[in-house]
């Protein structure tokens, strides 16, 4: 698969925050005519008495005075101007609290004393990331891009795995956001505004709009695409001191390095869920845990130690069948994305020789990074191309739908 649906498009919405809070440094007229150095946007992560400690998003470590002269305000996500601002003190900050600081140039201190503190609550972030989640899930899809036609604005996308799998085309128009992630991120905030000829098939995409009725058309709004890598294979080796492991892929036949970074999507799917999705991939009965004749069988009807106890057997709602959930269609990619990020989370440490993967890294062939990764998956490899498509939705719809849109 070469991209990821969502948390992690795990698509992780921490993003949003600093996406306003970079639209407020583009529009602040003192951000504009201040030097960049004199300023920074970043997490407050500390606050002693009147200094606090930010981590910037550059991930520069800044400690700052905040004396009785500087101004401290509070604006809402998405707010482009400091007219709606609100006037707080220097005890109203809380850590997690996204700020903007611009630095007193003619202070002497041997701290750099801040002259203005611009924040956005990190409640307020949360809140508002809930609801572009909810909004991408209302009104997005996404899929591996199958053909692009740039003089009729139409994109063709394949969506969702298995039985439910189908093409969307998404439409895009003058008034489309499109954007492309950075290389190595699902993160929204990081996205930069692209033009449609840098789409590709293969990529992955997420789309949000307004759907025709049936779902295979949709005028998009807004679009976030990405080139991604999807891996199945077997753990040759570990390094744990270095966080990477080389997999044996099973499409090439060769080994492959690579690194796992503290905020890879890592799940480990249960037996039963792992057969159940995987059925669901070859077109078997809503609910049916069990693989191919001749496969070990799980025993009894409970979930494994360790596998959600909530919704077993439907994802989100529903009659109780697996695949049935909320949205109402039988198997629908969103309901196993909900499945899958129910999965009990893993780390590292958690990961063996010999064991099968899958996931979903940077593109290229050399130096790639883990973004989402799944272990328990032995029955879905035995519909490898469903499972790709399935692992690539989960992965960036976190993000473009889930996540993605999160980091916005």
């Amino acid at each position: 698969m070469k991209s990821l649906n969502q948390n992690r498009i795990r698509p992780h919405v921490a993003s949003l925050s600093l996406a306003a809070m970079l639209m407020l440094a583009a529009t602040f007229a003192i951000a504009q005519t201040a030097p960049a150095a004199a300023r920074f946007v970043g997490t407050l992560t500390a606050i002693s008495g009147d200094t606090i400690t930010v981590k910037t998003d550059a991930g520069e470590i800044k400690q700052v005075t905040v004396p009785s002269s500087a101004t401290l305000q509070r604006v809402e996500p998405g707010q482009k101007s400091l007219s709606g601002a609100t006037t707080i003190q220097l005890s109203d900050l809380e850590t997690g609290d996204r700020v903007l600081v611009r630095i007193n140039p003619d202070a002497t201190g041997p701290t750099p004393e801040a002259a203005q503190i611009v924040t956005i609550k990190a409640a307020d972030v949360a809140q508002k990331q809930q609801q572009e989640r909810e909004e991408w899930a209302r009104n997005g899809v996404g899929g591996l891009v199958k053909s692009v036609d740039i003089g009729a604005g139409a994109i063709v996308i394949a969506s969702g795995a298995g039985p439910t799998a189908k093409t969307v085309t998404v439409h895009v128009s003058p008034s489309t956001v499109l954007k492309r992630y950075a290389p190595a991120s699902v993160r929204f905030d990081l996205a930069q505004p692209a033009p449609i000829d840098q789409i590709h098939p293969g990529d992955q995409l997420r789309a949000r709009g307004t759907k025709n009725a049936d779902g295979t058309a949709i005028d998009a709004a807004e679009v976030v695409s990405g080139s991604f890598r999807n891996i199945s294979g077997t753990i040759s080796s570990l390094d744990a001191s270095n966080s990477t492991i080389v997999v044996k892929d099973l499409a090439t036949k060769k080994q492959v390095s690579i690194h796992i970074p503290a905020d890879t999507q890592m799940h480990a799917l249960p037996e039963m869920m792992a057969r159940m999705i995987a059925a669901r991939l070859k077109g078997g009965a809503a609910g049916e845990p069990h693989g191919p004749a001749g496969a070990p069988q799980p025993s009894g009807g409970a979930p494994p130690a360790g596998a959600p106890q909530h919704n077993w057997n439907g994802a989100g709602g529903g009659n109780g069948q697996f695949g049935q959930g909320r949205r109402g269609g039988a198997g629908g990619a969103g309901d196993m994305q909900q499945v899958l990020n129910r999965a009990p989370v893993i780390q590292f440490s958690d990961l063996k020789k010999g064991e099968a993967i899958m996931l979903v890294s940077t593109a290229g062939n050399t130096d790639l990074t883990a973004i989402a990764l799944l272990t328990g998956v032995e029955p879905l490899l035995e519909a490898p191309e469903a499972s790709q498509n399935l692992l690539s939705n989960w992965s960036m719809g976190g993000g473009g739908g889930a996540d993605a849109a999160a980091a916005q």
